[in-house]
């Protein structure tokens, strides 16, 4: 069996000690965008799972100008450890969804900070217009520009239910027009979503085994106070996955995932103040040493993982 840093798969940090020799962190920035599955154009509640944060809970304070967000975000995390490198991480709402002289002015000023190596961005595959993707393959050459999209499944019958917005034909688009342009394309997904089955989320990973992408993130199913996914769990429509279930179903999805795939996320953070369940996930650290210590024992018996 082939470890990367001690784990049992590609991890996130093991890709980017590879490539630029040490640990990089991400600073969590919020564009002061909206979504249009909240401002009508798609929908306007969003997503069922969505904070009313857009799932940028832990993003800085959209009031400050980016270059203050960056200094703020450097601030909480050089008080604990000396850091060098930063990942500039547009995570609250949908981050493509403006105008492109608005985005071009706020990405520059991530980007010109010296110690920011990596320009990521999360977004919609909806929301990917032509002048966007001019901009954001303008950017790349510049420094590496990552874009995230939130898939979460394949299934349209879930998506309805979540509320996507989008059919997967606009995802597939998406990520081809992002690849023909050499920008790296990461794919968010959910486990334990209502309704779907562990065979369901395995055909998810195996599609995405078929696609032109070059990482992952495996979130696990959070109950936020105040969404509509909450009302539908309070009432009983739903249970949110067991720990034993999720860690198991963790491991069936990394056996399916190709090997080179970077697994940029193994379960999430859910706002200890909005989480309702599953209340085991707060306890982040020993669930993580327990997956890793479950795949070894696997990797022992079957020798699933190894090296790309």
């Amino acid at each position: 069996m082939t470890e990367y840093h001690g784990r049992p798969y590609y991890s996130l940090d093991t890709y980017l000690r590879e490539i630029y020799g040490e640990k990089v962190y991400k600073l969590s920035l919020d564009g002061g965008m909206t979504c249009p599955n909240r401002d009508g154009t798609c929908g306007e509640k969003g997503c069922i799972f969505c904070s009313a944060g857009g799932s940028g809970d832990f993003a800085a304070d959209r009031a400050l100008s980016i270059p203050d967000q960056i200094a703020a975000q450097k601030q909480l995390l050089t008080q604990k450890r000396p850091v060098r490198k930063f990942i500039a991480y547009f995570q609250a709402y949908t981050n493509t969804y403006a105008p492109v002289s608005y985005l071009e002015r706020i990405f520059l000023e991530a980007m010109e900070d010296p110690e920011v190596v990596i320009l990521s961005i999360a977004t919609r595959p909806d929301c990917l217009g032509s002048e966007v993707l001019k901009l954001l393959e303008r950017l790349n050459r510049i420094k590496p520009v990552w874009v995230e999209l939130g898939l979460q499944t394949i299934h349209e019958q879930t998506a309805r239910y979540i509320r996507r917005g989008y059919e997967l034909s606009c995802f597939d688009a998406a990520v081809r027009e992002l690849s023909a342009r050499n920008l790296s394309v990461i794919v968010h997904t959910i486990l334990g979503l209502p309704g779907e089955t562990d065979r369901e989320v395995l055909q998810t990973m195996d599609y995405l085994n078929r696609q032109p992408i070059s990482g992952i993130k495996l979130q696990l199913l959070h109950v936020l106070r105040g969404t509509d996914l909450a009302a539908d769990y309070s009432v009983g429509k739903f249970e949110v996955l067991t720990r034993e279930h999720y860690l198991q179903l963790v491991i069936e999805c990394l056996t399916h995932l190709r090997p080179d795939l970077v697994i940029h996320r193994l379960t999430g953070d859910g706002p200890g103040e909005l989480l309702i369940a599953p209340l085991w996930s707060q306890a982040k650290r020993t669930v993580l040493n327990e997956l890793h210590h479950q795949m070894k024992l696997q990797n022992a018996r079957q020798g699933l993982y190894y090296h790309p």
